[in-house]
């Protein structure tokens, strides 16, 4: 019986360092390259700004977050139906506005385009087939600025970064100014164009803390032509505040003391109110429009300079097709209002998401520049109704004269 157990225990001890001394199984293969195509512009481009510099009326349409496939398993094979049913009414309206004095010139997109945007194959299956729609299919030109999902959350250098950026860069690369142009930053996802009365930047809010980046977007505003260019319209993907689950807000306060805990900011935002906001309010910047927050939000922050006040809205539209966020609380900006100085500043929350999903349908902006003056409609998708503004209306004058009417 002792020699059996010995026999045993060694052939035991025997198998053991054979199964040791096996090879590790291989490690699974990275995902295959899969080279982003370039999005097809619309075969006539955007009027050049010698060109559009006598057009005072038109309508340029907005949304962001629209994602790749809605979280279904296939979701790298298939447009996301949701951004579809956006851009169904998109191309309706855009129809409707056609013969109109307010014709639609131009769309911006705020980030958020795929789930992944290190993957090619989302790029070229889930998200170019839905734009193509409008820049082939409808003859508009497609303005897009760089979102988390996009270029991942890493800092420049960063690996991942990197791969995400090559690839925003070239699915967009025909549709906005090219490398070498006074109106791009080299390198960065981060351009400028104007049309009419009105002028766009588009910058990267992933590196808000950038300051390559800020002071090219500061030059850009410092040698404006405001005499021409009425409205300067800012798009990123990050809003500078918010009330969704991005926004940091409690809702609750800090247990046992009945006093509200402290907002956490996310690292983006906070670069936003400190190195952009400042820059905006100095060169008058009229409009913000943003995603991250995938429901509808409207801010309005006033401030005061050289004894005039002025007004600058922050549209956050990231209702592309995302999953739905809500209603979160109201973000904490005493702090930021007291930083504003002299310039007196002051934020209204025009009007609230809601409460519930079923309260906060996948849309897109319709906003319309009228001379001076500037309107903005919300649309939902599929055509449900959607009244979020005071006195239950979709559509409102940007003007402090009417701040909340419908047209």
């Amino acid at each position: 019986m002792t020699r059996l157990r010995i026999a045993l225990a060694l052939s035991a001890g025997a198998c053991a360092i054979a199964t040791a001394q096996q090879p590790a199984p291989p490690a699974a293969p990275p995902p295959a390259w899969v080279a982003v195509t370039p999005i097809e512009p619309p075969a006539t481009p955007l009027a050049s700004e010698a060109a559009s510099a006598g057009v005072t009326r038109f309508s340029f349409l907005a949304y962001g977050d629209t994602r790749t496939g809605s979280g279904t398993p296939s979701d790298m094979d298939a447009p996301n139906p949701e951004h579809t049913r956006v851009m169904d009414g998109m191309l309706a309206k855009i129809r409707e506005l056609s013969s109109t004095a307010m014709p639609v010139r131009l769309v911006l997109q705020s980030g958020d385009g795929v789930l992944r945007g290190v993957d090619g194959q989302r790029w070229n299956l889930g998200f170019t087939p839905v734009i193509e729609r409008l820049t082939k299919g409808a003859n508009i030109p497609y303005f897009f600025t760089a979102g988390n999902h996009d270029v991942t959350g890493g800092p420049p250098g960063d690996p991942q970064r990197s791969i995400g950026l090559h690839n925003t860069l070239t699915a967009i690369s025909r549709l906005i100014p090219a490398e070498g142009s006074p109106r791009r930053l080299s390198g960065y996802p981060t351009y400028a164009f104007g049309y009419g009365n009105t002028f766009f930047i588009a910058f990267d809010s992933d590196i808000a803390q950038d300051t390559t980046q800020a002071s090219w977007v500061a030059n850009q505003l410092e040698h404006l032509d405001r005499a021409r260019y009425r409205h300067v319209i800012v798009f990123c993907h990050h809003p500078p505040y918010s009330s969704g689950p991005h926004s940091g807000a409690s809702a609750d306060p800090v247990p046992g003391t009945g006093v509200k805990a402290p907002d956490r900011v996310e690292p983006s935002s906070a670069a936003i109110r400190t190195v952009y906001m400042p820059m905006f309010r100095k060169h008058h910047v009229r409009m913000i429009v943003a995603g991250h927050e995938h429901l509808f939000d409207h801010f309005v922050e006033r401030y005061d300079d050289q004894g005039v006040t002025y007004r600058l809205d922050t549209i956050v539209s990231g209702g592309g097709g995302a999953p739905t966020y809500t209603y979160n609380g109201e973000p904490d900006l005493r702090g930021y209002m007291t930083a504003g100085g002299a310039a007196n500043v002051r934020v209204e929350h025009l009007m609230k998401p809601g409460l519930t999903i079923a309260e906060n349908p996948h849309h897109f902006v319709v906003i319309q520049v009228d001379g001076d003056k500037l309107s903005l409609e919300v649309i939902a998708a599929g055509g449900a109704r959607y009244t979020p503004y005071p006195g239950g209306v979709s559509k409102i004058a940007l003007d402090d004269k009417k701040p909340s009417s419908a047209q």
